[in-house]
C-alpha cells in the first residue's frame, strides 16, 4: 500500500514537473518579440543556433528569424548587420554576432528554446531598415530595371526626349525617408546641399520644392530692402531673352520690373552679347538669362559687362547642370544660379530645385523669402541659435518679440520635402556618369547627322565650354523644300518624341497680351532669330536612358525623311 501510494506521488511529481516546463515554455513563446536574441533548435535535431526574431507571430505560430552567421564577417559587401555586445540590451554576451537580412525563414516558435536579449533601439532599427532595403532592391530589379532593359524595338519602341534614369538606390533612400517619416525638410535636405555645393564648387545651395521657385527666389531675393541701393525695385530692367521657358522671365513681370528682350545667336542659341551696351539703360539692375538646352551662354562677356555696370547677374542653370566654362562649373560665375529637379533635367527628385550662390548674404535672403518671410534663420525644429531669441526690437514690434515669428520680406513657402532630397542624393552620385553620357550620345547624334547639313543648322558648342547637353538642336535651313511642322510630325508618328525650344518667342503668346497691351516689357533691336528658332528649330533627346539602338533609329528616321 505504502509502496503504491509512493509510486503515485512519484508520477504526480514527475507531471508537475513537465507542466511547469511546457509552463515556461508557453510563457518564452508568448513573450518573444521582434529584437530578441534567442536559441533556437532545427525540427528533429539537438543543434541549437542563436537568431535574431524579425516579425511577430502569425496566427499558426510562425515567426520570422536570421540566423547569427559568424562567417560572412569575411565577406565584405555582404548584406548582413554586424552586432556587437555593446548593441544588446536586457541580455549579457561576450561575442558579435552577424545577421545576414537577406537570409530570412520562418519557424514555429515552438522551437525557440530560450530568450537571451534582444537589440536596441537604433541597432534593431538598423536591421528592420536592412530588411526593407533588400525587398526594395528585389522590387526594383524585378519590375524597374527589366523594363529599362527591354530591348529597342524598331516597329513599337517609343524613343522620349529625356526622362528619369535611376537604380535601387534612389528607391533604398526613398524608402529610407519614409521609414524615419520626417515630412519637411530635414537630414536628407542638409546632406544634400551639403554634397551639392562640394560638386558644384559655391559656398551656399538652398533646396526648394522645383526650378521654376529656384527662378522666383533668385530675382525677388533681389528686391530685398536688406540690399539698399542694389536693390532692384518695381519699374527697374531687367535684362533677358524671349527664345527660353517662361518661368526665367515670369518673376521679372509679375514683381513689377521691366524685362528688356535681346536677340540669341544661331547656333549656339544663347543671348547676343554685342547687344548688351545697347539694351543697357539708367534703369537696368540685373541680367538673367539661361544655359540654352545645356550649352553655356558667353560667361565671360556676359560677367564683364554686369561687372562693369555694376549689375546683378542671375544663372538660370535648370538645363546645365554639369556644363562647364573655362574649366569651372555653370552655376559658379553669377550673383545667384538656380538649377531644376524635374524628371527631364539632369538630375530629378521627383519636382525639386535649388538656389545658390557664393554670398552669405543672399544667402539668408533667399532662405528668408523661401522660408514664409521670416527674419529669423533657425531651421525646423531648431531654437535660439543665435542666442537673443527674446532679444530683438525689429519694425515697431515690442522689444523681445518671439523672433521666430518676425517676418521681414513678403514671403512663400518654397521649401521641399526630405523625400525629394532623398532621390537627390543618389542622383548627385550619378552626375558625372549622366553628363558622359549625355555628351556621348550628343556627339553621335552629330557625327550621324552631319552630312545633313545642307538641310540642317547643326548646333554648336560656346567658346570655350564643355556642354552637359540638355538635347539636339535644329534649325531648318532656308529655302529647303519642307517645314519644321512637317519633319516634327513625320518624327512624333516614327514614336521620337521632339520638343521646341520651350516658349520659342514668349512674347507671341497670350500670357503677353495683357503685358504687351500695357507696354511693361522692351526690345532691342530685332528678335529675328529668336522668331527664326520659333518656326524652324526644334530637339530631340540626349538623354543617358537614350541606347545606341535608340539614337541610331533617330539618325536613320531624319535621314529617311530628307530623302
Amino acid at each position: 500500500m505504502i509502496k503504491q501510494l509512493s509510486k503515485y506521488v512519484n508520477i504526480w511529481k514527475l507531471n508537475r514537473l513537465h507542466e511547469n516546463k511546457s509552463v515556461k515554455r508557453d510563457n518564452i513563446m508568448n513573450n518573444i518579440a521582434i529584437g530578441d536574441i534567442c536559441i533556437y533548435t532545427e525540427s528533429n535535431s539537438k543543434n541549437q543556433e542563436k537568431v535574431l526574431i524579425t516579425s511577430d507571430s502569425s496566427r499558426n505560430g510562425e515567426v520570422s528569424i536570421i540566423q547569427n552567421d559568424i562567417s560572412l564577417n569575411e565577406m565584405p559587401g555582404s548584406l548582413y548587420i554586424h552586432v556587437s555586445p555593446n548593441d544588446i540590451e536586457k541580455g549579457v554576451f561576450d561575442e558579435e554576432f552577424v545577421f545576414p537580412v537577406n537570409r530570412q525563414t520562418f519557424v514555429h516558435k515552438e522551437q525557440i528554446l530560450k530568450k537571451l536579449g534582444c537589440l536596441k533601439k537604433e541597432k534593431l532599427i538598423e536591421v528592420l531598415k536592412g530588411i526593407t532595403f533588400r525587398q526594395t532592391e528585389i522590387f526594383y530589379k524585378a519590375v524597374h530595371k527589366t523594363a529599362m532593359e527591354e530591348k529597342f524595338d524598331k516597329a513599337s519602341s517609343r524613343v522620349s526626349y529625356a526622362g528619369r534614369v535611376f537604380d535601387e538606390k534612389e528607391m533604398i533612400n526613398l524608402v529610407d525617408s519614409s521609414l524615419d517619416f520626417w515630412l519637411t525638410a530635414g537630414p536628407y535636405s542638409k546632406r544634400f546641399e551639403k554634397k551639392f555645393v562640394a560638386k558644384i564648387g559655391v559656398n551656399y545651395c538652398s533646396l526648394v520644392n522645383s526650378g521654376s521657385s529656384a527662378n522666383l527666389l533668385a530675382f525677388i531675393a533681389l528686391t530685398s530692402p536688406k540690399l539698399k541701393d542694389r536693390r532692384i525695385h518695381k519699374g527697374d530692367e531687367v535684362i533677358t531673352v524671349a527664345a527660353g521657358f517662361p518661368t526665367t522671365v515670369n518673376p521679372i513681370v509679375q514683381y513689377g520690373a521691366i524685362p528688356v528682350f535681346v536677340d540669341i545667336t544661331i547656333p549656339t542659341y544663347n543671348i547676343n552679347v554685342e547687344m548688351l551696351e545697347t539694351a543697357l539703360s539708367k534703369k537696368t539692375k540685373a541680367v538673367m538669362i539661361a544655359h540654352t538646352l545645356g550649352n553655356p551662354f558667353n560667361i565671360n562677356e556676359v560677367q564683364k559687362f554686369c561687372k562693369k555696370n555694376n549689375l546683378w547677374l542671375i544663372e538660370d542653370n535648370c538645363d546645365a547642370l554639369g556644363s562647364q566654362y573655362g574649366g569651372k562649373m555653370t552655376g559658379t560665375f553669377g550673383d545667384i544660379a538656380t538649377s531644376s529637379f524635374y524628371p527631364p533635367h539632369h538630375i530629378t527628385m521627383g519636382e525639386g530645385g535649388a538656389v545658390y550662390t557664393n554670398s552669405k548674404e543672399l544667402k539668408n535672403i533667399i532662405e528668408s523669402f523661401r522660408d514664409w518671410g521670416r527674419d529669423c534663420s533657425c531651421p525646423s525644429g531648431k531654437d535660439d541659435t543665435c542666442k537673443r531669441r527674446f532679444e530683438w526690437q525689429l519694425g515697431t514690434l515690442p522689444k523681445g518679440y518671439d523672433h521666430k515669428y518676425i517676418y521681414s520680406h513678403l514671403g512663400y513657402n518654397l521649401k521641399p520635402t526630405d523625400l525629394q532630397a532623398s532621390i537627390g542624393c543618389a542622383q548627385l552620385e550619378k552626375l558625372d556618369d549622366f553628363v558622359k553620357a549625355r555628351q556621348k550620345n550628343w556627339k553621335i547624334l552629330f557625327n550621324g547627322l552631319k552630312h545633313l547639313e545642307e538641310y540642317f543648322i547643326l548646333p554648336e558648342a560656346t567658346y570655350d565650354s564643355s556642354p552637359s547637353w540638355f538635347g539636339f538642336f535644329l534649325t531648318l535651313r532656308k529655302g529647303i523644300l519642307f517645314s519644321r511642322d512637317q519633319i516634327v510630325q513625320y518624327l512624333e508618328s516614327k514614336r521620337i518624341q521632339t520638343r521646341m525650344l520651350f516658349a520659342g518667342n514668349y512674347l507671341r503668346h497670350p500670357v503677353f497680351d495683357e503685358v504687351r497691351e500695357q507696354g511693361k516689357y522692351r526690345v532691342v533691336g530685332s528678335l529675328g532669330n529668336t522668331d527664326r528658332v520659333m518656326s524652324d528649330s526644334f530637339w530631340v533627346g540626349v538623354y543617358p536612358g537614350m541606347n545606341d539602338d535608340m539614337l541610331s533609329y533617330v539618325i536613320e528616321q531624319i535621314h529617311q525623311f530628307c530623302q
